[in-house]
């Protein structure tokens, strides 16, 4: 191995069974990494309830400010490190990483923007005789132990996303990042420890088995679980939290696009591309169900398609590759097997289909899949984009909304009463018009709706999350007027 990863818990001695990190293109070994055992993710729940509780260590509003702006000030520094590690161990695209990098940056800065300006309130008093000479005003204050436990599509800015609002709060985190990325984790907690954030504030927890992960998620010291990741692992591990904990959880999609007859294709097709085949699909918004009108369905699969197979897939680490791996060989097979399904039952494969190796798949794109078919009802969160024809809108708004998941939605049209219909009447939290549905900027709202997750993400909505809002009321005859 080329780098051994030591544990972050401070105090900590674990006898956990080591992780070892392979690419997922070529599965060369990157890094071993310590795990966290069972008495390790106690040591970590300890020190960060005995910060929450103690208020005199608590790490003042602009000393936690100076902190993060040094993180973002090192991270510009490493930037391109930083990228190219997350491709190998993450599998995205070199140009997409150094994407992500400039947005967990921008994360940062983020954090730093919406605390200067974060304030409390007054509320209303005098109003009657019950509140007669009283003033009532609110400040806010961290609302205590946070365990984030993290998706492995975004290695380095779900991270940020997670750990820069705890910081920003004055949340002392644990963070479980995903097993298969755990170095753009680690060296994010880094930055930030090299930027002066004590080691016992954010401790990066590699949890040995499932066991002690669902201990570190489960025990009453944790204030707030957030979660990002498939959504039977996260509906049942809120299941089990502990009284009082709340929690934000953050799912998948099966994000539909509906394409109007009136629609400029050039403009739409490569975004509509770019959305579904962004990351390999392995995002919770990718585009998956484009339903265009029957006047143009079949021209928007075939140049979906002919976008698609000009699409280099490959080596993520090389400049010129637009879709990666899958992150794991499972994967490739699991894909292939709905592809071939739908394909078994009438769905028209207009290009891909097949296996490139054991961790790459083509781009593919299927024309009118069966509705109850796999890549019709569930995330495929692979390389599959699938086109459906419509004769009326509500029929497409219909389809769009039957299954159990809705998070970011689209339509393409330059009728601003179609836009407006499909925006009031689509299942989904945000609607984009005339753009792809991943499209997304880190201070704006993102939730996923039913299946799809619980809470609100997005870092002010995050930030707002980790802290309670605390009132003082004084009573004075002096306050009467």
């Amino acid at each position: 191995m080329s780098n051994i990863f030591p544990p972050m818990i401070p105090g900590a001695v674990s006898h956990g069974k080591p992780l070892d990190v392979f690419a997922p293109f070529d599965g060369k070994p990157i890094a071993t990494c310590e795990t966290a055992d069972s008495q390790s993710a106690q040591q970590a729940l300890a020190t960060a309830h005995a910060l929450s509780v103690t208020r005199s260590k608590w790490i003042p509003l602009a000393e936690r400010l100076a902190i993060l702006e040094r993180a973002m000030d090192i991270m510009k520094s490493r930037a391109e490190y930083l990228a190219v590690e997350a491709a190998r161990e993450g599998g995205k695209p070199l140009l997409d990483s150094r994407v992500e990098v400039n947005r967990a940056m921008d994360s940062i800065r983020i954090c730093i923007e919406t605390m200067r300006t974060t304030a409390g309130r007054e509320i209303p008093m005098n109003l009657n005789a019950a509140s007669k000479g009283r003033l009532a005003v609110t400040r806010h204050e961290p609302i205590g132990v946070v365990v984030a436990v993290s998706a492995f599509n975004h290695p380095i800015n779900l991270i940020a996303h997670q750990v820069g609002p705890a910081i920003a709060a004055g949340c002392p985190c644990i963070i479980k990042p995903a097993e298969d990325t755990p170095l753009s984790c680690l060296r994010f907690v880094q930055i930030l420890r090299e930027a002066g954030l004590p080691e016992e504030w954010c401790q990066p927890v590699i949890a040995e088995n499932l066991d002690v992960a669902q201990q570190l998620v489960t025990d009453p010291r944790v204030a707030f679980f957030s979660f990002i990741g498939s959504a039977n692992v996260g509906w049942m591990l809120r299941s089990k939290l502990a009284p009082g904990t709340r929690c934000a959880l953050e799912h998948g999609g099966v994000a539909p696009v509906i394409v109007a007859a009136d629609a400029d294709l050039n403009e739409a097709l490569p975004l509509i591309a770019k959305g579904g085949f962004y990351h390999a699909g392995q995002v919770c918004v990718s585009v998956q169900r484009v339903f265009a009108h029957q006047e143009i369905a079949e021209e928007v699969a075939e140049r979906i398609a002919e976008l698609a197979q000009k699409m280099k897939v490959g080596d993520p680490v090389l400049p010129d590759t637009e879709v990666g791996p899958l992150i794991r060989k499972p994967e490739v097979v699991r894909v292939h097997e709905w592809v071939a399904e739908a394909m078994h039952r009438g769905a028209h494969r207009l290009c891909g289909g097949e296996k490139l190796s054991d961790s790459c798949y083509a781009c593919t794109v299927l024309y009118n899949p069966p509705p109850d078919s796999r890549v019709s009802k569930q995330e495929i969160f692979g390389p599959v984009v699938c086109v459906y024809s419509y004769k009326d809108l509500d029929e497409a708004i219909a389809r769009a909304n039957s299954l159990d998941f809705a998070f970011q939605a689209a339509v393409f049209t330059q009728d601003i009463s179609t836009a407006m219909r499909c925006y009031s009447r689509l299942d989904a939290s945000a609607v984009m018009v005339n753009d792809h549905t991943a499209f997304r900027v880190d201070w704006m709202p993102f939730a996923g709706l039913k299946h799809s997750g619980h809470g609100i993400s997005g870092i002010p909505a995050t930030i707002r999350d980790l802290q309670i809002e605390k009132m003082l009321v004084i009573r004075s005859p002096h306050l009467a007027s």
